[in-house]
């Protein structure tokens, strides 16, 4: 399972940038623990503290984006070599794709697909509705089935 900043690393495409965001939520959230109502679960608290610290940054600075050569240094050694640059290519497929989304679809790919988050923790996390949520999920399907198609990919990730 990938590690809280390799999560994050998808959304900021930049390892260093989600270990400061990372870095700043656990710090932020060691500060705030006594202000924590109970209101929703801890993951969820700190998934939305995430969400903003991230949101922050990539406001900051929109001009960075993570290298197809960073994307293709992620090793997987439990698997043999033919494995592991099977699993190189279509993740570097899929990031390629994920990159060509809007940030908003991106974000909740990432929250229910790596975080296994419901649509109405999303909402809550991202201060939308679930009918937006939804919404988003639907067209970034939409589209990722799209780009993948066009990169070669017809059928269901193996």
């Amino acid at each position: 399972m990938p590690s809280f900043t390799a999560r994050y690393c998808c959304l900021t495409r930049d390892e260093s940038l989600a270990e400061d965001v990372v870095s700043e939520v656990f710090l932020q959230a060691w500060r705030g623990a006594k202000n924590f109502q109970s209101k929703s679960k801890v993951s969820t608290w700190l998934l939305a503290i995430a969400h903003n610290k991230a949101k922050d940054v990539l406001q900051r600075r929109r001009h960075e984006y993570l290298s197809d050569d960073d994307a293709a240094a992620v090793e997987d050694t439990a698997d043999n070599p033919e494995t592991t640059w099977s699993k190189k290519e279509r993740g570097a497929l899929l990031q390629a794709c994920l990159t060509k989304l809007p940030a908003a679809q991106r974000e909740a790919i990432d929250l229910v697909y790596y975080h296994h988050k419901s649509v109405e923790e999303v909402a809550q996390i991202v201060g939308a509705q679930a009918s937006t949520v939804k919404t988003r999920m639907f067209y970034a399907r939409k589209k990722l089935a799209e780009l993948l198609k066009a990169a070669g990919i017809e059928r269901g990730w193996p």
